[in-house]
């Protein structure tokens, strides 16, 4: 058998396509959604070797059209996590003792696969089951996935060739090995590239997984599974499993093997399952890695030297792109006196022109909140703004959800800093700003860091470089992810590495070195070549 080193393809982000009328990718994103759309589908989980079918059915549609049915998924019991925690555990030696540079080639494969044929199909089930425009769905289901794919495994080759020193008459190695136990990995609604990339970044790395995705995220976690599946993944390595949260949990944090969560969602559910793990820690073999990226309440502050337009513009899209379903999204935002005037008024000439609608309309700029809980939940945050005579409703305010669950983009202007919506994460598209007194930007950046429990992302908008400054350090600790005069979404993979601390996460990296670190435990081997013979050191002479 032959032996080298090997270099894997040098990781580059994956160029986003425009889906500019007439271009090619649009066609064939059009043609994918019209053929899904035609077919009504029954997704099984995916359990070792098998395609487990059951007699339980959960109903997919559009959130955008929720009379209409995209198919069925088979929900599972407490009986098929066991049966994907078996087959994880199955899998696990074949999987480990596989060369690195052959599971490398498995999701390099999987990236090319995403960025080729299975691009239209990917995006298109976005699109449909989650209700992203072309656009949201292209730089999240095809380019952020393809990316976690290639740049994990360039992390994986700088990981492996991090190499302790040797002094003389001494080798000293490092091997980086698998978490000992299956890793269980839950993924949230809003990214596909993340339902993707939680599971793989571990199996990557040697583990094998029971991945639960959100239901209103199954559609195109099937796709995901397919992709996987053709670029040669073995049975077990990654288990797909349609279940109740509390049942899978059940199971999953009381078995031995438990060994790792990877976790995106809500903070409250984040801190139930770690409190779980707590009480159970006395039950596993390891103190097993726990990563999550949870919620977020994210700010953008401007200073008194800030230009309006481009404030505006940033409001806009950190604000309501894909409803503000993004745990970055803009929520809170503390304007200036000297410029409110003028960036209400851009907002509103925005906004007047800003269409809502389906995804598959492509005029379209804002589309559905994921579902009827979502829907109820935000139009319930709005009511209560309405009735609070400290909120003004300055932009939009509306919702109807006889289709679609559609919300318009709202911008609420609070004369209390600490209102409801100044500090709770709604998880859509509503923006409260404050108004501050121009003069008073150093208090503001107090207030700031004071009023929120999460520090996900943030942004600063000045040209003042001084209040840059400031801003960057009086607000070090309130935002994992920090932007200067931009939105405080859209986090490139190897470029923004994403994660936040306090009530945000573990703030571990999604997209750099840091993340994959978790997933391996590190072996010292030292070898000396000429063993002493006698006990006794000089000293003793």
């Amino acid at each position: 058998m032959s032996q080298a080193f090997f270099n894997t393809p040098i990781a580059i982000n994956e160029p986003i396509l425009s889906y500019a009328p007439g271009s090619p990718e649009r066609a064939a994103l059009q043609a994918a959604v019209k053929e899904m759309r035609a077919e009504t589908i029954e997704i099984p989980m995916f359990i070792g070797s098998e395609q487990v079918y059951t007699d339980k059915k959960v109903r997919m549609s559009p959130p955008y059209d929720h009379q209409h049915t995209l198919g069925y998924f088979c929900e599972g019991d407490a009986g098929h996590v066991t049966q994907a925690i078996d087959a994880a555990l199955a899998a696990k030696i074949d999987w480990a003792n596989l060369d690195w540079q052959e599971r490398a080639a498995i999701f390099l494969k999987a990236a090319d696969l995403i960025a080729g044929p299975y691009r239209a199909k990917i995006n298109a089930a976005t699109m449909l089951a989650q209700s992203k425009n072309a656009f949201q769905a292209e730089i999240d289901s095809a380019c952020e996935l393809i990316d976690f794919l290639r740049f994990n495994v360039q992390y994986v080759t700088e990981i492996y060739s991090q190499q302790p020193v040797s002094s003389y008459g001494v080798w000293n190695r490092l091997e980086y090995r698998p978490l000992e136990g299956f890793i269980f990995a839950i993924t949230p609604f809003n990214f596909t590239a993340i339902a993707g990339n939680l599971p793989s970044s571990a199996a990557l790395m040697g583990n094998t997984v029971v991945w639960k995705p959100a239901y209103p995220q199954v559609y195109s976690a099937k796709v995901i599974m397919e992709v996987f599946r053709e670029a040669g993944l073995p049975d077990g390595v990654i288990n797909l499993i349609y279940v109740d949260g509390p049942e899978a949990g059940e199971v999953v944090f009381k078995h031995p093997d438990f060994a790792g969560l990877h976790f995106t969602g809500s903070t409250g559910v984040f801190k139930h399952l770690w409190k779980t793990i707590g009480v159970n820690i006395d039950i596993y073999k390891t103190y097993p890695r726990i990563v999550g990226e949870t919620g977020g309440k994210d700010f953008v502050v401007a200073h008194k030297s800030a230009n309006a337009k481009e404030l505006a513009t940033g409001l806009i899209r950190g604000a309501f792109e894909f409803q503000g379903q993004k745990c970055s999204a803009a929520s809170r935002a503390y304007i200036p006196s000297n410029l409110w005037e003028d960036v209400k008024a851009f907002m509103k000439k925005d906004l007047a022109e800003i269409k809502m609608g389906s995804p598959e309309d492509y005029t379209n700029y804002i589309n559905a909140v994921i579902d009827e809980r979502a829907f109820d939940k935000i139009a319930k945050y709005i009511e209560e703004a309405k009735e609070d005579k400290l909120v003004e409703v300055v932009a939009g305010g509306n919702y109807d959800k006889s289709k679609g669950y559609f919300i318009e983009p709202t911008v609420l202007e609070s004369k209390d800093p600490h209102s409801k919506t100044m500090v709770e994460e709604i998880f859509g598209p509503v923006l409260t700003v404050y108004v501050y007194h121009e003069e008073n930007f150093e208090q503001t950046l107090e207030l700031v860091d004071q009023t929120s429990p999460y520090a996900l992302t943030g942004s600063i908008f000045a040209k003042d470089r001084y209040a840059v400054a400031l801003a960057t350090k009086k607000l070090q600790n309130a935002a994992g992810n920090f932007y200067i005069n931009d939105k405080p979404t859209g986090a490139v993979v190897g470029q923004q590495p994403f994660g936040g601390a306090r009530a945000s996460g573990t703030n571990d990296k999604a997209g750099s070195i840091l993340n994959l670190l978790r997933w391996v435990s590190p072996r010292t081997l030292k070898e000396t070549f000429v063993t002493p013979t006698d006990y006794k050191y000089p000293f003793l002479g």
